[in-house]
């Protein structure tokens, strides 16, 4: 018999984003430990063609959309999808019989998870991933201190408290869980990690793309991934003028998109920088690193808020296990990944006077670089690998498991 653990996700394959790749790493990882994984996905995963699918030799079981008026309603839209987590949830448990139901943010799994756990007798891990009050800040569907605000912190709250165990990504996240009451001693952090082995180190750019963006002799600053408000392109965007005083062959590359490409484009073309500043859309998760090697300074700018200040980023620790180099601001999320002057520099969030300090300070100490990206790496691979993060869970289920099913763990674990 081995240990049988039951996944319920926001989303999966084949969509990309973090979350995806998260959980992806995670279940590789307790896949390499002998464990047997299920993995079901949310009503958010959107319609499907059947009731299990396969990618990239993974199988999601799926929760249909919820339907009817109810789901148009803020609040009861809510309700009718943890109802609907809630059903399909227990069903899978009661045909699978899992030692552990494994719930990963949002909120809106976590509290169903908890209620079919009772119900059932299977204890419950809770990932929380971010907070869902201030991902919902984030996204622009409340203001912090409302109404809205409170009523999503208070759930939040509950299925932590609710859980048997809760999980989460970083030391941030970890002070605030406690921050809402809950025992410290019922909190494990597994971090945000890279599979080193998936990115090769400093590999030279592709020239035919360089040339292809007409970067061809210049030094570039760069950021991939989505852009939101809270990433802060915008100040990196208000930089390059400074910038452009001192080193005239700078270019900034952004690689994808978002909600604030349009405002960002606006601002390029006010400041007459649209042969300085280049959007190449989004592209292919599998060229991604093509970019990359093509970038001097990845620029991870972000502002301010609560959940900069609480939640890690994976994208730097990615840029990292590439021998790549980073300026960054100095929020919490940043600080506990970047040490200034070791791994990259860290300037004064928002302030962009400092932003264009740090970049010339970097172009400016070309004797640095390998050192910094060495240390980057060395940090990744000895202390942010996916091995060592996913190797947390066994302490973590073992916490839940009755003596008589210790042994699933220990026979796991010689695999």
């Amino acid at each position: 018999m081995t240990l049988r653990i039951l996944h319920l996700l926001d989303h999966s394959l084949p969509l990309h984003s973090g979350y995806v790749f998260r959980t992806l790493s995670i279940l590789k990882e307790q896949r390499k430990l002998g464990w047997e994984t299920y993995q079901l996905t949310s009503p958010k995963q959107g319609h499907a063609s059947t009731e299990l699918e396969s990618f990239d030799g993974w199988e999601f079981y799926r929760t249909p959309p919820s339907e009817g008026v109810l789901g148009q309603l803020p609040v009861l839209r809510e309700l009718q999808l943890m109802r609907a987590v809630e059903l399909r949830l227990e069903e899978l448990a009661v045909r699978l019989s899992p030692h552990v139901i494994h719930a990963h943010s949002p909120v809106l799994n976590g509290l169903p998870a908890t209620w079919v756990g009772r119900r059932l007798g299977i204890p419950v891990v809770y990932e929380m991933r971010a907070s869902w009050e201030d991902a919902a800040v984030d996204h622009g569907t409340t203001t912090e201190g409302s109404l809205r605000y409170r009523l999503s912190r208070w759930l939040e709250t509950q299925a932590l408290r609710r859980a048997n165990q809760v999980t989460t990504i970083c030391e941030g996240l970890r002070g605030d869980i406690i921050a809402r009451g809950i025992s410290p001693a019922k909190i494990t952090v597994i971090p945000n990690a890279v599979d080193v082995n998936t990115f090769e180190y400093d590999v030279p750019p592709d020239e035919a793309l360089r040339s292809e963006l007409g970067l061809g002799g210049a030094t570039v600053l760069g950021f991939a991934g989505s852009f939101y408000g809270y990433e802060g392109l915008d100040l990196v965007v208000a930089a390059m003028p400074r910038l452009l005083n001192a080193f005239p062959d700078i270019r900034a590359l952004f690689v994808g998109g978002g909600p604030q490409e349009s405002a960002l484009k606006a601002q390029v073309a006010s400041l007459g920088l649209d042969d300085r500043v280049i959007f190449t859309g989004r592209v292919p998760h599998s060229e991604v690193h093509r970019y990359y090697n093509l970038i001097d300074v990845l620029v991870y700018a972000r502002k301010s808020m609560r959940l900069t200040d609480l939640v890690t980023p994976l994208k730097p620790l990615e840029a990292m296990a590439q021998g790549r180099l980073l300026v960054a601001s100095d929020v919490g999320g940043h600080r506990e990944l970047i040490q200034h002057g070791h791994t990259g520099l860290l300037f004064e969030a928002g302030n962009v006077e400092a932003l264009a300090r740090s970049i010339t300070e970097m172009l400016t100490h070309r004797d640095e670089w390998e050192r910094m990206k060495r240390a980057g790496r060395s940090f990744v691979e000895s202390e942010r690998n996916w091995t060592n993060s996913a190797a947390r869970y066994r302490e973590v289920y073992s916490r839940l498991l009755p003596a008589e099913q210790q042994g699933l763990l220990g026979l796991a674990g010689a695999v």
